[in-house]
């Protein structure tokens, strides 16, 4: 499990969602929508304000429920952080979210721009922080030494192929396909800076 002082960003990433949700679920509901809207990375808001719809649109979760991002960061972000530092997970995370962002989005405007989809799929409201948690997860597999490294990036492989068969929209199937990869690749960078992978004995800390 997450420790305050085993995993600072994960437990401080963590609180920063519980309390928009909490906001989200208890708040007036024209105000959250306006803020969700206003922090969304939908195309017109990454065209006219691309900074701002990146990093607001990672403070949200898709849905009102929080209790399965604590499990996601639990097994994915908190370990990886053990491993390799909060700097290092954040810049995972952050490039996850950014780039399987862009990409998704690209692929919206593509299918707008060629009768795909409807114009107004370029306003639909785009939040949730599941790219730079799918990003971590590929890191943290990449990271992991011997049989462990295959089985689970088989695991995530097949998870979001299903999702990519089943889901009917278009920044899911690309987006998250999209995150795991880049975290894959970032893994196997952090991998061979350090020369070594990721003990399973670390994924568990001795003392609190």
């Amino acid at each position: 499990m997450p420790t305050p002082r085993r995993n600072p960003f994960a437990l401080g990433y963590l609180a920063v969602l519980l309390g928009t949700t909490l906001f989200a679920r208890f708040g007036d509901a024209a105000l959250v929508d306006r803020l969700q809207e206003f922090s969304s990375s939908d195309g017109h808001n990454l065209l006219d304000h691309p900074v701002r719809s990146l990093l607001l649109s990672g403070l949200w979760v898709a849905g009102p429920v929080w209790m399965p991002y604590f499990w996601a960061f639990a097994v994915t972000v908190a370990p990886l952080e053990r491993r390799v530092g909060a700097r290092r997970t954040i810049l995972v995370l952050a490039a996850g979210h950014v780039l399987a962002t862009l990409l998704s989005q690209a692929a919206v405007g593509f299918a707008v721009s060629t009768g795909r989809l409807a114009p107004e799929a370029l306003d639909s409201v785009d939040i949730g922080v599941s790219y730079g948690v799918l990003a971590s997860l590929g890191a943290l597999g990449a990271l992991l030494p011997g049989s462990a490294r295959p089985l689970v990036l088989t695991g995530a492989v097949a998870m979001t192929g299903y999702q990519f068969v089943s889901d009917s929209e278009l920044v899911t199937r690309v987006g998250h396909p999209a995150a795991l990869l880049i975290g894959v690749a970032l893994g196997h960078w952090l991998r061979r800076g350090s020369g070594r992978g990721l003990s399973v004995r670390r994924l568990v800390p001795s003392r609190v």
